[in-house]
């Protein structure tokens, strides 16, 4: 039941999760959704796109936005029903909140880690004056193909730099199957043929995905709604200097170790790339700050502080 469609989980949590939960001490369900008849529970809000009705509206009225409509609903209903219940920042804890028919009963803020395979020094940047058509400046974008992450506003900065600066685009990352691959896709190919260097990797095993960032020089992230941005903690942890997107928790994960931009501005992102690239000492700094933020980030951390919540709603202590 849990491996088949939607109707066939929610069943199996209605009954054999009651049935099961009968005799725990806690219910965990990170996944933020679970039966109101188990108590004590504890949920955990890990998504932030059912929140946020602008970033919801790029995907019309399509099967994805239904599907994100039940999300938001079901979600708000355990939260302000949970026994406790777990945010991965700040950003999110104040913007889902604020969207609640009432407060939650007990709130932790517990973000998530980097695994200890994507930590590396600061790198040491290349000058621009060793940049050159035979050996480009190496950008990477690793995420999925999703209207919200604007791959194809970096595909237009990257394109209008290509006579002023020797870039080279990597993009990584599978599509979200709302149909907007196609549209990256397209726009990928009208750059190529105008002279940008672009491409597309697909999906990367996340066993593989350190490699990217350690073949990268500079990195670029350009989503508009994130809840725990994992893959720019990644990108952050393996030394690179980062040209973000000024929104959700994004600056209050890399603070001054980046350069910020509209990410639905391509012109902005441009400006962002370009003054990466032309100030060496920039980037330097950029990584170091990066490198040493992302310190934080520990799983060892989060296992901690998560098991110290969930002992504490399962023995009814406030927090």
């Amino acid at each position: 039941m849990l491996d088949g469609s939607l109707v066939q989980r929610l069943l199996w949590q209605e009954t054999r999760l009651v049935w099961r939960a009968r005799d725990v001490d806690l219910v965990f369900a990170p996944g933020g959704v679970t039966s109101p008849l188990v108590r004590p529970r504890v949920v955990m809000s890990r998504n932030l796109l059912p929140f946020d009705e602008r970033e919801r509206a790029r995907y019309g009225w399509s099967p994805t936005r239904l599907r994100l409509e039940i999300l938001r609903f079901g979600q708000s209903q355990n939260f302000v029903s949970a026994d406790g219940l777990i945010f991965l920042n700040e950003f999110a804890r104040a913007r889902v909140t604020a969207s609640l028919s009432k407060p939650p009963r007990k709130v932790a803020v517990i973000p998530h880690g980097v695994a200890d395979r994507f930590r590396h020094p600061a790198r040491v940047p290349r000058p621009l004056s060793e940049v050159s058509s035979s050996s480009p400046l190496r950008v990477l974008y690793v995420s999925s193909l999703a209207p919200y992450k604007h791959q194809c506003a970096v595909i237009e900065a990257i394109a209008s730099l290509r006579d002023e600066i020797p870039l080279e685009l990597t993009l990584v990352g599978g599509s979200d199957g709302s149909g907007y691959a196609d549209k990256v896709k397209r726009s990928l190919s009208d750059a190529v043929a105008a002279g940008a260097r672009i491409s597309y990797r697909g999906q990367v095993g996340f066993d593989e995905l350190d490699r990217e960032y350690v073949a990268a020089e500079l990195f670029v992230f350009a989503s508009s709604c994130e809840n725990m941005p994992n893959i720019m903690l990644e990108a952050m942890s393996s030394g690179l200097p980062i040209a973000c997107a000024r929104r959700g928790p994004m600056p209050e994960m890399l603070g001054d170790a980046g350069v910020y931009f509209d990410p639905e501005r391509p012109e902005e992102i441009a400006a962002s790339l370009r003054t990466l690239a032309s100030d060496t000492d920039l980037r330097r700094r950029c990584a170091e700050i990066a490198v040493d933020r992302v310190k934080e980030f520990s799983w060892c951390r989060c296992a901690r502080d998560t098991f110290s919540f969930l002992s504490d709603v399962a023995n009814g202590k406030n927090r």
